[in-house]
């Protein structure tokens, strides 16, 4: 078995490992390479957006509602509360005919530690239109508006809507949809268990898809990275860097997913211990390795991405302390 681990330094010295599982297969399913174990079932958290937004396309309503890719990005997204992910979550919310209090996410602090201390610096109210999966939660009431399903409880499981995610989800994994677990994510939507290969997969088959409503995510996403997360963090970077060459997703609890459509593959992977900060250079470690194998043949330009390849750690006073940083290979089949 191959390992790739993110070791966590202090002072030069290992301070603490986290194992990463990887699976990195084709749009079939063959699994090109691996760490860990690649039959590892975890839940998918966030980086299953894409496809709980594929119904909102695939049906109809972004059309019937005006949803372009700005919207199309956010429903993908896992945003950092800046204005302008709040601005176009309203947007989709005045286009509906919904009120933010029909969001069923619950507001949190932004992820932006510069949003949150703005917040707590002018007093103003979190609402859940802050909500990181705020596009998410607006996107299902579009969905829900447009078959005229109930709009309450959207987001419970054995509503209309999940129970269309859920049809949405099992096509693409290529797993019976009584074989996914089902559970509450953060957000209060229904999240999806399945193993790191069926992941992979899904987002190898995501990549190179002909299917209109899939193009028009994978544009969406590319086009407005900005709004997929936000400033300075990996997926707006990495596909700002390497737009249409790589399309990325992070989820919580150390879960990421990719796919590289030039090569035809997909990859998930799930740092063991769910540290999340881990998660970044692990997901850049192995696009790494996978562009080394394939050289010529594609690449993201890397540089600029160097604080998210072995992020530096600082102390209260904002001294470097130590680093984080990915070690071990992958194994090729």
């Amino acid at each position: 078995m191959s390992s790739l681990l993110i070791e966590s330094t202090r002072s030069g010295h290992v301070e603490s490992v986290h194992q990463v599982s990887v699976a990195v297969v084709d749009a079939r399913g063959e699994l090109v390479a691996s760490a860990g174990n690649p039959e590892r079932v975890s839940m998918w958290r966030s980086a299953a957006k894409a496809f709980q937004a594929l119904p909102l396309v695939r049906d109809g309503a972004a059309d019937r509602f005006g949803f372009g890719p700005r919207e199309l990005a956010l429903a993908c997204a896992s945003h950092s509360s800046e204005p302008v992910h709040r601005e176009v979550c309203a947007g989709m919310l005045r286009a509906t005919g919904c009120e933010e209090s029909q969001l069923a996410c619950g507001p949190h602090p932004p992820l932006s530690q510069a949003v949150a201390d703005e917040a707590v610096r002018t007093g103003t109210v979190i609402t859940p239109r802050w909500s990181n999966c705020s596009g998410k939660h607006a996107g299902m009431l579009a969905l829900a508006k447009h078959h005229g399903w109930p709009t309450e409880g959207y987001e419970r499981a054995g509503h209309p809507v999940q129970e269309r995610i859920l049809e949405e989800v099992a096509h693409w994994t290529g797993l019976p949809a009584g074989s996914l677990l089902q559970a509450v994510d953060g957000c209060t939507a229904v999240c999806f268990g399945l193993p790191l290969r069926a992941m992979a997969m899904a987002y190898a088959r995501l990549g190179v898809a002909e299917l209109e409503a899939a193009k028009r995510l994978r544009e969406a996403m590319w086009a407005h990275p900005e709004l997929v997360a936000g400033t300075g963090r990996l997926c707006t970077e990495l596909m700002a860097a390497g737009r249409g060459v790589v399309l990325a997703k992070v989820g919580a609890e150390g879960i990421y997913s990719a796919a590289v459509p030039a090569l035809g593959l997909g990859l998930s992977l799930k740092v063991e211990d769910g540290d999340m900060r881990c998660s970044p250079p692990a997901l850049l470690e192995v696009l790494r390795q996978v562009f080394e194998r394939y050289e010529r043949r594609v690449s993201v330009p890397m540089e600029g991405l160097g604080h998210h390849v072995e992020p530096l750690q600082r102390n209260t006073r904002g001294v470097v302390t130590g680093s984080l940083r990915a070690v071990g290979r992958l194994r090729f089949s």
